[in-house]
């Protein structure tokens, strides 16, 4: 197997190497962030098939939607050298990790599985690192999505908005109906989910990557981004005041008990849905974000595999990354979880009306260039200007005082000094 360089001090390889290889053959222990309903039904598919091929599988869930608590623990493994033996990393992460030198390298089950034959090229070059694999992707989330339910629409005389326009006018009937118009969690990573929407919709998809792929300093004080951050803070009057520390699935079940009326979140959302007996696309709405039709902003949910001196581990590693990429994980995994497929070529019928319109709004965006990475999920950008990023909107989202101007300088300087 190739080598990934190292720069791991001596001290610390070697007690990774000591505490895998105390290890249980065929085992591994799986970082992630999936503990909602519909994500920890998603994760038991895969340990059921893992634990099928003889290989035991040590759960190991960190609570947070955004996966922020989790990076702070695996963080704190891999720098006492006992990290775990895979881990759920996304985007630009995945190539800070490996260019530490801890990642194994998975060009054999890749080459086998003819994984560059499978995957689309945006996806496949998140999981590369030095034209290697290092990664294994699980699916595609489009997080620009906006949930309604239309018996709170119907209730409240309104209609489901296309435009960030008519977001308002139908806004300002729910609340006067006595619903939230906008169920929300207020943690920096939501806020970031809400403000890329607006972004994208304002701006459209050169500006987004202008913005947050390029971090250009003459887009980022734009007098689009101006309104951008004018259009997010009139967002805030529609959110109700317990928002404030709410996990993004508790916002979900405002909206599937009828208290609330829309929610701007990725299609993770779904798991919400159908654990609660919804069809999603029927009980429960699913449109883009107002002024974003025909875009689709990508999230990736991925696996790295921490490199092992246990033979067993590592097998029971690469079956892991194996099955993963087969259709019969991606067909129930992300029936489960709310997502689409990573392969094209799976079959469509178990999938609801969301996932059908993802798909093709994939492949067509894709085509069209209104295919954009999600800043708020980490595949635009690295981990420090995201948070640099995340700082400045929620700061502005929770400070009236704060102008839509000068938030847009704090943002330019911030993304600056991060990069």
């Amino acid at each position: 197997m190739m080598q990934l360089k190292k720069v791991l001090s001596p001290l610390a390889l070697t007690s990774a190497i000591a505490l895998a290889s105390t290890a249980q053959a065929g085992e591994v222990e799986v970082l992630h962030w999936w503990t909602s309903g519909g994500e920890a039904a998603a994760a038991n598919v895969l340990k059921d098939l893992l634990k099928k091929e003889g290989h035991t599988w040590e759960d190991f869930a960190v609570a947070g939607g955004g996966g922020e608590s989790a990076m702070t623990v695996l963080k704190s493994r891999a720098v006492s050298g006992n990290p775990p033996a895979a881990a759920q990393i996304k985007g630009l992460d995945i190539q800070e990790w490996a260019q530490l030198g801890l990642l194994g390298n998975l060009d054999p089950v890749a080459s086998e599985a003819r994984w560059d034959e499978l995957l689309p090229p945006v996806v496949a070059k998140v999981m590369k690192y030095e034209d290697h694999y290092v990664g294994v992707p699980v699916n595609v989330h489009r997080v620009n999505w906006l949930w309604s339910n239309p018996d709170v629409f119907k209730k409240a005389g309104a209609e489901v908005p296309k435009t960030w326009d008519e977001f308002f006018v139908a806004a300002d009937k729910i609340q006067k109906a006595g619903f939230v118009p906008l169920a929300h969690g207020g943690q920096a990573w939501q806020d970031a989910t809400i403000f890329e929407a607006v972004a994208l919709g304002v701006g459209g998809a050169d500006f987004f990557r202008k913005a947050f792929v390029d971090h250009d300093e003459a887009t980022l004080k734009s007098d689009t981004m101006i309104k951008t951050f004018e259009v997010f803070r009139r967002l805030n009057q529609y959110i109700d005041k317990n928002s404030a520390g709410r996990e993004w699935n508790v916002a979900t079940n405002m909206l599937i008990n009828g208290k609330a009326a829309m929610q701007i979140m990725g299609d993770w959302a779904k798991g919400e849905l159908t654990s609660a007996g919804l069809t999603p696309g029927v009980d429960i709405v699913c449109t883009a974000t107002p002024d974003t039709a025909g875009a689709f902003t990508f999230n990736i949910d991925s696996f790295v595999m921490f490199e092992l001196e246990d033979k067993e581990n590592t097998k029971a590693q690469h079956a892991m990354a194996r099955l993963i990429m087969e259709p019969k994980f991606q067909t129930a995994f992300n029936v489960n979880k709310g997502s689409i497929p990573v392969r094209s070529d799976v079959d469509r019928e178990p999938f609801d009306r969301c996932a059908t319109d993802s798909m093709d709004t994939f492949a067509e965006s894709s085509q069209s260039g209104k295919l954009v990475p999600s800043m708020a999920h980490g595949l635009a950008t690295t981990s420090y200007v995201q948070g640099a990023i995340f700082d400045v909107v929620t700061n502005f989202f929770n400070t009236p005082s704060i102008t839509a101007e000068e938030a847009v300088n704090k943002l330019a300087q911030a993304v600056k000094a991060a990069g």
